[in-house]
């Protein structure tokens, strides 16, 4: 399902710079005042899982990417990058609804995505939860 909304040119160039240059940690992306396009809302260069965590809006919806850094058993340290729907169970439901039919116009445009991370509260976001995803899926 499509809602019309476009990508802005500068959200997808900023994602180019994190996954090529690694020139940001991280990048929340939101809708436009206009809720007709998904612009950069915070991009961050030097920053923790926690602060990407704090940075996430406690009532609105949000997308977001993150290169996520983690250690495995024998292999050493590994990066992925990793797009979130933020979506908490306080947003407003036509605001989710948005985001939801949304989502496909920014996901076709960040190639090179490891996976997705659908969270709707904290504990879907902790790092625990994140890196148990994708410990999962490279085993």
């Amino acid at each position: 399902m499509s809602s019309g909304v476009t990508v802005n040119d500068a959200a997808v160039e900023a994602y180019q710079d994190l996954k090529l240059k690694k020139k940001f940690r991280f990048i929340v992306y939101k809708m436009s005042d206009d809720n007709r396009e998904i612009v950069i809302d915070k991009t961050f260069e030097k920053a923790t899982y926690d602060d990407f965590v704090a940075s996430l809006p406690p009532n609105e919806c949000r997308y977001a990417v993150f290169d996520f850094q983690y250690e495995t058993s024998g292999e050493g340290q590994r990066n992925k990058l990793l797009f979130y729907t933020w979506s908490p169970d306080s947003s407003k439901i036509k605001q989710k609804m948005l985001y939801a039919a949304s989502k496909d116009a920014l996901r076709k445009k960040l190639d090179g995505i490891y996976t997705e991370i659908q969270c709707t509260d904290l504990s879907e976001v902790s790092h625990e939860t994140v890196l148990d995803k994708v410990t999962r899926m490279t085993s």
